[in-house]
């Protein structure tokens, strides 16, 4: 496997930078917690993304006291997450995107319009269906009445 670009560190260096054991880092490897790639020969290497993750699961069970359990639910609620800020992401583009083209059609209609008003101008106040205009400007003007039976 030619790796090209990326650092990439042996099991041996990670183990002695993060004061751990090597066999710690096959176990977070059997538990599906860390994936690093391997070589023709079998090496493992870890990327600059493995100890990020590695960094991640030594402060979850160091400083916080989090089992391996634990680790494996958050780090599969980080991932979750982040997919979800993704797929957020990206449509918020879209509605952007829709927005302004949008925009850009009502400016394109508004300018090609016999009469020039916004939608804003056209949306006059409307009275409710139970009362006639005449009763409603009497109501507004004269105000309350007194009524006799």
């Amino acid at each position: 496997m030619k790796k090209t670009g990326k650092a990439y560190f042996m099991i041996s260096v990670v183990a002695q930078k993060y004061n751990i054991h090597p066999q710690t880092l096959r176990l977070y490897e059997r538990e599906g917690l860390l994936k690093p790639s391997r070589t023709e020969g079998n090496t493992r290497l870890y990327s600059e993304e493995d100890l990020e993750q590695l960094e991640t699961i030594l402060s979850l069970t160091r400083d916080l006291g989090v089992n391996l359990a634990g680790v494996e639910i958050i780090l599969n609620m980080r991932q979750k997450i982040e997919r979800m800020q993704a797929e957020v992401n990206e449509f918020m583009a879209y509605v952007k995107q829709e927005l302004s083209r949008g925009i850009g059609d009502w400016e394109q209609r508004l300018s090609t319009a016999i009469v020039k008003a916004t939608p804003t101008d056209l949306v006059r106040a409307t009275t409710p269906p139970s009362q006639s205009s005449d009763a409603q400007t009497t109501a507004e003007t004269d105000g309350p009445r007194a009524t006799s039976r």
